[in-house]
């Protein structure tokens, strides 16, 4: 089953290079959006499985993001950054997301590992 991905980050060269990516790991990227407004947007529109979120959009918190997402949706959050997660680690926990990536270990199986296995799959 394909997994349906909206990306949310407010560089054009991270989404595009991020799309290319994860549509070769197997990952529909349904949409992109750069700002809060049009994450939500998006979100609602579409209804991916999985909101990829930099915690850094232009002066807008990705934490904030993730809980008006979080109660827009039921799509599962994933926070992404260039930051180090130790550098997050308590906001990540307290957040809404199912987790937090770095962006350069992004790929459509590091976000399948963070979401664990589907129901009714075998674990292995």
């Amino acid at each position: 089953m394909s997994m349906r991905c909206l990306l949310v980050d407010d560089s054009a060269r991270f989404l595009e290079a991020a799309r290319s990516l994860l549509e070769r790991d197997g990952v529909t990227v349904v949409g992109v959006a750069s700002t809060g407004a049009q994450a939500l947007e998006r979100a609602t529109e579409l209804s991916p499985d999985v909101v990829l979120l930099d915690l850094d959009l232009a002066g807008e918190s990705g934490f904030d993001l993730a809980w008006r997402l979080a109660e827009a949706v039921s799509s599962v959050i994933i926070l992404i950054s260039t930051h180090s997660l130790d550098d997050f680690q308590e906001l990540v926990a307290a957040s809404p997301a199912r987790g937090f990536l770095h962006k350069s270990w992004l790929s459509g199986r590091a976000i399948r590992d963070l979401l664990g296995p589907e129901p009714g799959s075998p674990t292995a």
